[in-house]
């Protein structure tokens, strides 16, 4: 998500007098805390001693216990209020020390904190702090951040809100009414805590551009939610080194990530190879016979019909050009599947323009075509289908290494023979029980989906890109171990869509696939559809050699299961 590139300007505070001490419990007491416990603590014992005495004579002359004189009755008085004192106060000296340390904890980790939220991934330099000249050593500085904090509506603003709670505004044309994005993420932000009764605190609404997603990314945004970006690599990967930005809030996956590329660097890098590059769309149109539907099909397969469609196709855009079109009849209903390139775009709007210039052409020779659906589900798009992973959608690629022995051994901790084994046994044949489709692998989507999310990728589209055949097989002698994934339908793209967030922009310039490559359209999309592959590769690799070591459980308890005491964890 693109957050705003100002400095964030910041509320410093001023405690004026540093001698002040902080206020304790002890400071109601009118003696130093050590005197007055002392004091109590002689009283109780002493009156103790003197009431059992006394009990006990009276026991001895058989006379009642509750027959008391007046300094029976003082004792007991004295001895209740001290044992009240000593269980309510005698403690404090032990109660406020961690209390006092905490506080100096806090103010320790205010000052030695960078201001901004460690959750904004931006090019942020550190801010200074201007207009503040010499602060006197009494002074200590109170530094509170207004990210997380929503500045009360003005008197204008009210009165829309309450418009908005009403009715009598709809909440998604507060954009265009007000013509100012944060006012209106803010507006209907607190409407909707108003309407709900539900507090959105710790959601952050500051520090992002809301301009940037309008029209675009989100309609009716309230805030934004910050999710870590962990560093897995670097990986070695066509002689090249890429460090992978994977956003993700499950421990141990970037961990085990780099240990995989660690592995695979030390046995000389991974290599990778583009089978394919297009991405598909499939209208469904009807006519009132299957005969009808027949005579498009083959119209649309004749060779000679081929390069009047593609230019139909191909001038919806610069970079569009169609590829092939594959055809399906369901009764008399006929689905096409276009298949076209797309240059560094992932591809889907450019697809559909090209489909629907096609569509238009064809009404002239085909008048009782019935366009259903621009897409009628053979393309197929975020769904698991057995057309994207025999045909491909998108990126087609291969990657692969050569992992020595004594790398699987000292790394990996574990043996070629038990990893090609577990692979057979889990990714193969577990997986053709369980009746998976596309799913031959230990856990690609959890790596496709950590790259998708810190790249800008569509995250639905996780499904089918994460379609990947994983191969393990012993080499040289049983001795090193030849390792493959075979991933038929990445779709990516390194402009458009949420690419353009500052963000993920930042991280797909970290791999150096920022943008359009002018020079070789399409390239930059290609090399990202590799390092998606690569890190998968790497990721298999880790995660099978856990398990064969059976060392899963062991790290995920390790990495994956927090301390904290939730229940006090503030939101903000």
């Amino acid at each position: 998500m693109e957050q705003t590139r100002k400095p964030m300007k910041m509320e410093v505070k001023f405690a004026e007098n540093e001698e002040a001490k902080v206020v304790k419990a002890s400071d109601a007491l009118p003696l130093p805390l050590y005197l007055t416990n002392a004091v109590f603590f002689t009283l109780f014992f002493s009156v103790a001693y003197f009431l059992l005495t006394s009990w006990r004579e009276k026991i001895r002359s058989h006379t009642p216990l509750h027959v008391l004189n007046l300094s029976e009755i003082v004792s007991i008085l004295v001895l209740v209020a001290s044992f009240v004192y000593l269980l309510g106060f005698f403690g404090i000296d032990f109660v406020q020390t961690p209390s006092l340390k905490d506080e100096e904890e806090d103010i320790i980790v205010q000052e030695d904190a960078h201001i901004v939220p460690c959750g904004q991934a931006l090019e942020c330099p550190r801010p200074q702090i201007a207009g503040i000249a010499s602060p006197k050593p009494a002074q200590k500085a109170i530094v509170e951040n207004p990210a997380m904090e929503t500045p009360p509506p003005t008197a204008e603003d009210e009165e829309i809100i309450k418009a908005v709670v009403a009715g009598t505004i709809p909440s998604y044309s507060l954009e265009s009414k007000l013509g100012d994005c944060k006012r209106a993420a803010s507006i209907r932000r607190e409407a909707l805590q108003r309407i709900t009764g539900k507090s959105l605190e710790g959601l952050p609404l500051e520090g992002f551009d809301y301009e940037s997603i309008l029209g675009q990314c989100c309609e009716m945004p309230v805030g934004y939610v910050t999710i870590p970006v962990g560093i897995a690599g670097p990986l070695m990967l066509d002689g090249r080194e890429f460090s992978i930005p994977m956003a993700t809030t499950e421990g141990c996956l970037v961990a085990s990530t780099n240990r995989g590329c660690k592995a695979i660097n030390l046995s000389g890098g991974a290599s990778s190879v583009l089978l394919k590059d297009g991405m598909t769309r499939a209208p469904v149109v009807r006519f009132n016979s299957a005969r009808r539907a027949a005579e498009l099909k083959f119209y649309m397969e004749d060779p000679e019909n081929y390069e009047t469609i593609s230019m139909v196709f191909n001038k919806s855009s610069r970079f569009g050009r169609l590829q092939s079109v594959q055809c399906a009849v369901a009764g008399k209903n006929l689905y096409m599947r276009f298949c076209c390139s797309t240059g560094d775009a992932m591809g889907m709007n450019m697809v559909s323009k090209g489909v629907q210039n096609v569509l238009d052409f064809l009404q002239n020779d085909f008048p009782d075509m019935d366009v259903i659906g621009i897409s009628g589900n053979y393309c197929s798009d975020k769904k698991p289908a057995a057309v994207n992973w025999i045909e491909g959608r998108g990126k087609s690629v291969v990657c692969e290494a050569v992992i020595k022995g004594d790398i699987v051994t000292k790394v990996l901790k574990t043996k070629v023979a038990a990893l090609v084994e577990l692979n057979m046994l889990k990714n193969l044949t577990g997986s053709a029980i369980a009746g998976v489709l596309g799913g031959f692998n230990a856990h690609a989507s959890n790596i496709v989906s950590a790259v998708y999310l810190a790249t800008g990728q569509d995250p639905a589209q996780n499904i089918e890109s994460s379609h990947c055949l994983t191969m393990m097989e012993a080499i040289n002698d049983g001795n090193d171990l030849h390792v493959s994934v075979t991933m038929p339908s990445i779709e990516v793209g390194t402009v458009g869509g949420g690419t353009q967030l500052a963000s993920q922009s930042a991280c797909l310039n970290l791999l150096g696939v920022k943008g359009a490559n002018r020079e070789a359209p399409g390239s930059n999309a290609r090399q990202l559809a590799t390092v998606v592959a690569g890190s998968v590769l790497a990721g298999e690799l880790s995660l099978m050699s856990a398990i064969a070591a059976g060392q899963l459980v062991k790290s995920h308890m390790k990495y994956n299961r927090s301390s904290k005491d939730v229940t006090t964890v503030s939101s903000a």
